[in-house]
């Protein structure tokens, strides 16, 4: 197969600047809420970019877990304080959020600055999560370089037996959560010829109003 030829034509909807709504995370709560209703495949997955320490650009698959469309709104995902993206945003704490819906021929991509979600947050999640997840994180020393999964595992047995009592499990002091306060926000939707519809809002001043700008595709 051509990789060339692969086209997919797009033509379901329309973004228009007079439909779409004055505030870009109430907007983002209606595509989220139309993405859901539609069970498209792993509607909250989000490619999260960071900058590592030696300038590189990193990028990676997570979840969003909680989404606040009130005040500075944030996009909050859970992970190791200590894996490469933490130290990642330790290093340079502003990242992009990018978002795909093939199934709606839509796109959001959102940049802002990140800081840790509060520890009572972080705690709450954590102890919602199946067990299996909980004595994971205990386990896993994410990012870094392990001998086999076998060392994986018994890590993992390690943990079930000293926390056989609890139920939950405490949280990992190098576990929780981070919150993206976005600074600008991108609709994406795709149209017929290419000429797709983009639509952006920007911060126009710290806990303020957005400004909407359409972009050429």
């Amino acid at each position: 197969m051509n990789l060339a030829d692969i086209r997919q034509t797009y033509a379901k909807q329309a973004l228009d600047e007079a439909a779409a709504d004055p505030d870009a995370l109430r907007q983002f709560q209606r595509w989220l809420d139309e993405a859901l209703a539609a069970q498209v495949e792993e509607p909250t997955a989000m490619v999260l970019a960071t900058v590592a320490p030696d300038g590189r650009p990193t990028a990676r698959v997570v979840l969003l877990k909680f989404f606040d469309a009130e005040g500075g709104g944030g996009f909050t995902f859970f992970t190791n304080y200590e894996s490469a993206k933490g130290r990642a945003l330790v290093h340079e704490p502003r990242a992009a959020l990018t978002f795909f819906w093939p199934a709606l021929e839509r796109q959001v991509r959102v940049e802002g600055v990140v800081e840790q979600a509060l520890a009572a947050v972080s705690d709450a999640y954590f102890q919602s999560r199946p067990r299996g997840s909980q004595l994971g994180a205990w386990a896993s020393p994410q990012s870094e370089a392990v001998v086999d999964r076998a060392f994986l595992e018994g890590r993992e047995q390690d943990a079930a037996r000293a926390f056989a009592q609890q139920d939950p499990l405490p949280r990992p002091p190098h576990w929780g959560g981070y919150v993206l306060r976005p600074t600008r926000i991108e609709f994406w939707q795709g149209r017929p010829s290419r000429l797709h519809d983009r639509l952006v809002y920007e911060r126009e001043a710290a806990e303020g109003s957005w400004k909407k700008i359409r972009l050429a595709p």
